[in-house]
């Protein structure tokens, strides 16, 4: 096994994804196999595209250094995704957490960004019988056959790849090693409890949302349109909010609401 590969495999793979033979899979493999045969994954990947913009998504790098006290994320250039932050964990976690930690993320440090430039993973596939959970292409690799190549990059350069988030030439695999090697894995605990800081605050008691017994009653409002039917190849509630939380159409607030829905009934996460 090259180093480069043992740096992944530490970092972003599932213990289940080990291999037996130290040989070196294909890309599209790697993407299956950072998704464990439990739905569960150690790497967080989030993306910034359309056009790359590195100092939207610093503000996310630095934030989650400065405010939630987590290791820093690696820094990898993706052609038209952008740039992109990859998160380790040091447990692996379901994907319906994954996904809360990494819209929470969105929600906190790139609410100004439009919603439709902002790429997150694992994320669901809903065009497969039954949708199921897939994961970004490894870094690093080929865009397209013959074409330029994603990398991961040092912070201080990655300024550099604003107008061409990508390398012409095959990154050197000692020197991606290097990189990777700085890196930590989120551990359980500040896994934990960044969630925690990041969820958005409860909704206020119902009492709270009483009005005084003095206030005269507000004016009848006027009656709203009939609301579109929700329609969709949805077989159970659970297929639903997965389909929203990955909707970059849908409203940032709806996304996070499905995560919260989802979140509870996966539970939290399970201590070591």
């Amino acid at each position: 096994m090259t180093r480069l590969r043992s740096e992944l495999q530490r970092l972003y793979l599932p213990p289940a994804a080990d291999d037996a033979d130290g040989a070196e899979p294909e890309a599209d493999a790697d993407a299956d196999r950072l998704i464990d045969p439990a739905g569960q994954v150690r790497a967080l990947v989030l993306s910034l595209g359309g056009p790359a913009d590195w100092a939207a998504l610093a503000a996310v790098w630095r934030g989650v250094q400065a405010d939630l006290g987590l290791p820093a994320p690696a820094i990898a250039v993706a052609g038209e995704l952008g740039f992109q932050l990859w998160f380790s964990l040091a447990q692996a976690v379901p994907v319906v957490q994954a996904r809360a930690f990494l819209a929470w993320l969105q929600a906190r440090y790139l609410g100004a960004v439009g919603g439709h430039r902002v790429v997150a993973w694992p994320r669901l596939d809903a065009s497969s019988t039954p949708p199921r959970a897939v994961h970004a292409r490894p870094v690093p690799g080929r865009l397209r056959p013959g074409g330029p190549w994603t990398a991961f990059v040092a912070p201080d350069l990655a300024p550099v790849f604003a107008d061409e988030p990508w390398l012409d030439t095959r990154p050197n695999p000692d020197g991606q090693a290097d990189l990777l090697s700085r890196l930590d894995s989120i551990p359980p605990a500040a896994f934990r409890q960044a969630l925690e800081r990041l969820a958005p605050a409860a909704p206020p008691a119902a009492e709270a949302l009483q009005p005084p017994a003095d206030t005269p009653p507000p004016a009848a409002p006027a009656v709203p349109a009939a609301p579109a039917p929700v329609t969709g190849p949805w077989r159970d509630p659970k297929a639903f909010l997965l389909d929203v939380m990955n909707d970059d159409a849908a409203p940032l607030g709806l996304r996070i609401e499905a995560a919260k829905a989802l979140l509870a009934q996966a539970g939290p996460p399970q201590r070591p």
